[in-house]
């Protein structure tokens, strides 16, 4: 080869060489950095698109194995709800058997009648307020949540309209307005009146009837809510007022403050809402728009089954229905075929006599036989999810052994060809150098 000054190829060879085996070592310590053998799809495409498929499986499994758990802390709930409605059956039928005996006279009777009565009442209690994260477990809940019809169809509530300030109210506190006694909503309502009071101030008061009765009544001072007030409501702006110890909020709009300045400005009463037949330029009759009838009842009711997801897929073998079963007073006694009398229709006088104290005997007894079936269907479903845990546990830890398989490194040997990689850079350096030395030479021959 000859010899020359421009071109130096065993430099250029060693420097090719040294990027290469320095590219090598590079890619090797990142991938004892980061502990995967894929550290990019220029690795292995086929593992990489493997190995995502499979960590995704397993962090899904990870998460139904938690759903298992919750499903099971949910019939553990049912389960202790039901453990003492038990006690209080078995203290019933105690009751009614001791009612059936002819040595008691009718004072007695009453005394028991009272406490199978008050027990009975209990269960009830107990079945609408067991619950789990609001899903009712063991009958049908006591919250009610309101559901407003079309205002204009219904014939409630008409003046409280836009045009008079009124945008939407909505309910704050459904166990107030559970407090009804009775499943006829109609008499349910709350009434709306803004009025002029001494000094000047304009009063707006909200009073709630439950069961056809005035239950409460707040008021709030909404003078400043004028149009010259500190509080007045500009165009395409809107507040809210809080009426918290009826649970009911409104959102109004500027209209309200057009409303309290013509209520303000007239201190006869004769504009008040709620008395002026045609109240501001709406020309409605506050008189009788301003009453809201409650429309619909959409409390927590019990569902009659309940599906748990667990698995990481989106098939029926990825999901557990459970059944759950009403155990309140309507439900118990009914027996299997469900067409027996219930606890509920033995009615008030359930035990007060010796004749229906020996027929609530067998109501009872029907009604524990009722309440174990229910039992024994949670405590099936329980042990059916310990297996379905058990077997994701299983899964999970399969799939995370495949997942290791396909992308996490042998630390061993890749250290071994790091230690190699990292002797060919040295030597590929101290090449690079020698070759850099060679073009010296010539100068000898330029002396």
């Amino acid at each position: 080869m000859a010899l020359n000054i421009i071109s130096n190829y065993a430099a250029n060879v060693a420097h090719r060489n040294l990027s290469a085996s320095d590219e090598m070592a590079t890619r090797s310590l990142s991938k004892l950095s980061s502990g995967t053998r894929v550290v990019s799809a220029r690795d292995d495409a086929a593992s990489m698109a493997i190995g995502a498929r499979l960590n995704a499986t397993t962090q899904a499994l990870k998460t139904a194995t938690v759903n298992v758990g919750q499903a099971n802390s949910m019939l553990q709930i049912a389960d202790g709800g039901m453990a003492t409605i038990d006690d209080i059956l078995v203290r019933m039928k105690t009751l009614a058997v001791q009612s059936s005996s002819g040595n008691l006279s009718d004072t007695e009777r009453g005394f028991l009648n009272d406490e199978f009565t008050e027990l009975r009442d209990e269960i009830d209690r107990i079945a609408s307020s067991t619950n789990f994260n609001g899903i009712q477990l063991l009958g049908n809940g006591g919250d009610v949540a309101i559901e407003y019809g079309d205002l204009a169809a219904a014939g409630s509530g008409q003046a409280l309209v836009p045009v008079n300030g009124f945008n939407n109210f909505a309910i704050t506190d459904n166990n107030y307005w559970a407090t009804d006694t009775d499943t006829d909503l109609t008499d349910n309502n709350f009434e709306v009146n803004i009025n002029y009071a001494a000094g000047g101030q304009v009063i707006m008061t909200v009073t709630s009837t439950i069961d056809g009765a005035a239950d409460r009544t707040q008021s709030i001072d909404v003078s400043d809510f004028a149009t010259a007030g500190t509080t007045a409501i500009s165009a395409g702006e809107s507040a809210t007022l809080n009426f918290d110890e009826l649970g009911l909020t409104f959102s109004v709009n500027t209209n309200f403050s057009a409303s309290v300045a013509a209520i303000a400005a007239d201190n006869t009463g004769a504009s008040d809402f709620g008395t002026d037949t045609t109240f501001g330029t709406s020309g409605i009759n506050s008189a009788t728009g301003n009453v809201v009838t409650m429309a619909a009842d959409n409390g927590q009711q019990l569902a009659t089954s309940i599906e748990f997801q667990v698995g990481g897929g989106n098939t029926a073998n990825d999901r557990l229905s459970i059944d759950l079963t009403a155990v309140d007073a309507a439900a118990l006694g009914t027996g299997s075929a469900g067409t027996e009398s219930s606890l509920e229709d033995l009615g008030a006088n359930a035990i007060n006599t010796a004749a229906s104290a020996q027929n609530a005997v067998e109501v009872v007894t029907r009604a524990i036989d009722d309440l174990q079936r229910a039992r024994a269907a949670v405590g099936t479903s329980q042990n059916r999810l310990d297996f379905a845990g058990q077997n994701l546990a299983s899964t999970q830890e399969n799939t995370e052994s495949a997942r290791s398989t396909l992308l996490d490194l042998d630390v061993a040997a890749e250290m071994t060809a790091f230690t190699s990689k990292q002797i060919l850079v040295q030597s590929g350096v101290a090449m690079l150098a020698q070759a850099n030395q060679m073009p010296q030479n010539l100068l000898r021959l330029l002396q």
